[in-house]
């Protein structure tokens, strides 16, 4: 991937209203990374610096080159209002109406349902991953169960039947 992203960089370069950069997560870049909540390498996140998404799609240079032209311009936000659609605006204006408190509430209690989805998902997928290791043994015990009790012989005796019969 490293190549195409250097070729993406290149492509981007100098382009008005967008950055495509990579940055070292073990040297300067750490702290930048773990505020992202990059948790492993590569990883690609794309947006309003301020609240950076993941990026899901493709890895190669057309599929990166692709999303970047289409998603990588002026976003409807504070700072482009002019690009926001009358709901947007108006959620804008409200939020802002929001004192320093207030407002860091609430980004503190809606990171806490993102926090929540991903612990609730874990957990669950450990579940799923544990129902599924008992259910691959339990299946593995069956079809032992069911060989060892002589399925093996008797379709070894039916086709020797079969042969008799044509005979």
């Amino acid at each position: 991937m490293k190549p195409a992203w250097d070729k993406l960089m290149a492509e981007f370069e100098g382009k008005p209203g967008a950055l495509v950069a990579d940055v070292d997560c073990t040297a300067e870049g750490k702290q930048l990374c773990e505020d992202q909540g990059v948790e492993g390498f590569p990883t690609i996140k794309w947006g309003d610096p301020a609240s950076l998404e993941d990026y899901e799609g493709g890895r190669d240079l057309e599929e990166l080159s692709a999303f970047a032209t289409e998603n990588l311009k002026p976003i409807c936000s504070p700072a482009n209002l002019d690009l926001c659609s009358a709901e947007k605006k108006a959620q804008i204006e409200e939020i802002q109406k929001m004192s320093a408190d207030e407002l860091e509430t609430k980004i503190k209690a809606e990171e806490q349902k993102l926090a929540d989805a991903q612990t609730t998902f874990e957990k669950e997928v450990e579940e799923l991953q544990t129902k599924y290791e008992q259910l691959e043994k339990d299946k593995i015990a069956t079809i032992k169960e069911i060989k060892d009790s002589g399925l093996g012989l008797m379709k070894a005796v039916a086709a020797q039947s079969a042969k008799k019969e044509e005979l």
